[in-house]
């Protein structure tokens, strides 16, 4: 359950696929695979074998080689500013350049809105939008950052270490608004050394970190 009995619109929406075509990130073999609308793919690798790097390479926010299509919409078609509110990394540390939570929102009303029953799933109160960041906890001020990154709804998420840092009633209900993404149709790719919440929330995994056998050129995910 989302804190407090919060209800979220998990109307229907058209399920993307994100595709991956031999994509390439320096120190990593190249890398293949799918992933549909409503699933969540696992990435699996040890502590700096390049998981954030490729997050940070699918968001085209560091430099890689190969294609990555959003329902046949190559990232290299559009602007990087078109692709990452479509295509949204969600830092392991994330960074605030804002007095408050509530500086760094879209102006539009509804995305407003958004936020408040976002940071009120998350145990957070409305309030804390308003509150100088730097009286915040960790924990806090990672939730917010959270919220920052669904008001306006991109289509694939690609979290870092979501939980990380959190106390388990925090990372429960993180791990519930993830859910509910899914439930509405969004694409998540996950980096997380919590085995058991990559267990719960993924139907497929990604190996990463190792050169392929020769027999393959790259594994590809399948839900």
């Amino acid at each position: 359950m989302l804190a407090s009995g919060v209800q979220l619109d998990v109307g229907s929406r058209t399920r993307a696929i994100l595709r991956a075509e031999h994509i390439k990130i320096e120190g990593l073999s190249p890398l293949s695979f799918q992933v549909g609308g409503g699933e969540c793919l696992a990435l699996e690798a040890p502590s700096g074998a390049g998981k954030t790097r490729l997050l940070r390479a699918l968001a085209d926010l560091d430099p890689s080689t190969g294609r990555v299509f959003v329902d046949g919409a190559e990232r290299s078609e559009m602007p990087a500013t078109a692709w990452r509110a479509m295509v949204r990394y969600v830092s392991a540390e994330p960074a605030w350049w804002t007095g408050t939570a509530r500086d760094a929102l879209p102006a539009k009303k509804d995305q407003q809105t958004r936020a408040v029953r976002i940071v009120s799933a998350l145990g957070l109160t409305p309030a804390d939008l308003d509150k100088d960041l730097a009286t915040l906890s960790t924990g806090q001020r990672h939730r917010l950052a959270l919220a920052r990154s669904l008001v306006d709804d991109p289509r694939v998420l690609l979290l870092d270490e979501p939980t990380t840092g959190l106390d388990p009633a925090s990372a429960a209900l993180v791990e519930e608004l993830i859910r509910y993404r899914l439930l509405s149709g969004s694409i998540v790719i996950l980096a997380s050394h919590d085995a058991a919440l990559r267990q719960r929330l993924a139907r497929a995994r990604l190996q990463i970190g190792k050169r392929p056998p020769p027999q393959q050129s790259a594994f590809r995910a399948q839900p």
